[in-house]
């Protein structure tokens, strides 16, 4: 299946998950999104209609609102695009998206790897070293996610809002009720 949007949740809510993530990309305005389990036990798959970066920022502003909609999802991320997972695609994906970086903002680079052998620093030095901008882990300007999937790996280059922890947000949102 073609995805755009990834989302983690428990290993056995994954159907209930599926489910969860179909009906808040129809609530925020996708006409038919198409939403399935990986084979990766925990992660659910998602192809919408809408850009994946506006969806994640419209999800969160639906979540203000109607929380309890995502209470199996744990945190869902855009994909704008997706290359084989060697080291070479990689870097060219993200040379191709980090041009949006612009002089004087700080990055991040967030990888999360599933089935395969690359070590993290095989992926994230070369892909470092190709954007000269600063480094800022706690406080970046932009997200350079890299999702390794197996033989394919997601990829975008987005501001943080663009990625939700739906447990961090859910947190949020009860201490603010408080």
């Amino acid at each position: 299946m073609d995805y755009n949007i990834l989302a983690t949740t428990e290993k056995i809510t994954m159907s209930a998950a599926s489910s969860q993530l179909w009906m808040n990309l129809r609530a925020i305005g996708d006409p038919e999104p198409k939403v399935s389990r990986s084979r990766i036990k925990g992660i659910v798959m998602a192809e919408t209609t809408l850009n994946p970066i506006e969806a994640i920022i419209k999800l969160r502003e639906h979540m203000e609102s109607d929380v309890d909609r995502y209470e199996r999802l744990f945190r869902i991320f855009p994909i704008v695009a997706r290359v084989p997972t060697e080291v070479e695609d990689i870097v060219e994906e993200v040379k191709r998206q980090a041009g949006v970086i612009e002089e004087g903002q700080k990055f991040r680079i967030t990888l999360e790897k599933r089935e395969t052998e690359f070590r993290s620093l095989e992926i994230i030095d070369p892909v470092a070293a190709i954007v000269d901008r600063e480094v800022d882990l706690n406080n970046p300007d932009w997200v350079i996610l890299i999702e390794v999937m197996g033989k394919m790996t997601g990829i975008s280059v987005m501001p943080p809002e663009g990625m939700l922890n739906v447990q961090k947000e859910r947190y949020a949102l009860s201490t603010k009720a408080k």
